[in-house]
């Protein structure tokens, strides 16, 4: 039984990798749908783990490599095809665009595994954390590629059209991960909404974003969890997520 966790996260890696097979050949949608594949078994192994007290060093290690494969390389590797796609469909592309502007994706991976060092070191980074999250990350790039694949929105195909846009979009993202800005933990503090209050309001607005606005909202959502972060530390009337006890904090799971 005290396996399970890390069979599960070895699903996560599987999913991450098999993401950047179908990335590096042009199959961005696929791509996408894995990397959520590989979000849900991050979701499971931390799960089972809390659920079978099954924590162990070596899971948190695991972890944080399958998390730097799903949620920092296959990403990194869309976004990079999806700039030399938009700057290979102008006329009179320039060679900086096809051939130069692609690689500042380089810095995704390379920040997304900085962070989760920093993670892995950092026992404040329990009930908060400090930038962005790498599956927030994840979440960011594959929700462009999703909306432009199943919606009709002017403003998505506006956007991965441009090579100039995707860079900076993905030169922001990267740095994200590694700013100090506080934002909510996802981790659920069991099913009461006390103590979970902004979690709760968070999964629930992005549940009727999807719903009203179809999937072409999908883009908003890592804007609204960060909007909503700096909301719950900032504003004078709100109640900001407290530190929990990190004493187990060695040897938790990357969430």
């Amino acid at each position: 039984m005290k396996h399970i966790p890390n069979f599960i996260t070895c699903l996560n890696l599987a999913a991450g990798f098999t993401s950047v097979i179908f990335a590096s050949s042009g199959s961005l949608v696929v791509a996408s749908w894995l990397i959520l594949a590989a979000m849900i078994f991050d979701f499971l192994d931390g799960f089972s783990a809390r659920l079978l007290h099954a924590f162990s060093e070596i899971g948190k290690e695991l972890d944080s490599l399958a998390d730097i494969v799903s949620f920092g390389v296959s990403p990194a590797i869309i976004i990079h095809e999806m700039i030399k796609a938009a700057a290979g469909t102008g006329h009179g592309t320039s060679v900086f665009m096809s051939d130069v502007l692609p690689f500042v994706t380089i810095l995704m991976p390379v920040l997304a595994g900085l962070r989760l060092a920093i993670f892995n070191v950092d026992s404040t980074q329990s009930a908060v954390f400090r930038g962005l999250p790498t599956p927030g990350n994840a979440i960011a790039v594959i929700s462009i590629v999703l909306a432009a694949a199943y919606s009709r929105s002017p403003l998505i195909a506006s956007f991965t059209a441009s090579p100039v846009a995707l860079a900076i979009y993905s030169v922001t993202l990267s740095l994200l991960m590694v700013t100090r800005i506080p934002l909510i933990s996802n981790k659920f503090k069991g099913f009461s909404f006390s103590g979970n209050e902004w979690r709760f309001i968070f999964a629930g607005a992005v549940l009727a974003m999807l719903v009203i606005f179809g999937i072409a909202s999908a883009p908003l959502i890592i804007p609204l969890y960060i909007l909503m972060s700096l909301a719950a530390f900032y504003l004078p009337f709100s109640s900001p997520p407290s530190r929990e006890d990190t004493s187990s904090r060695s040897t938790s799971k990357q969430p």
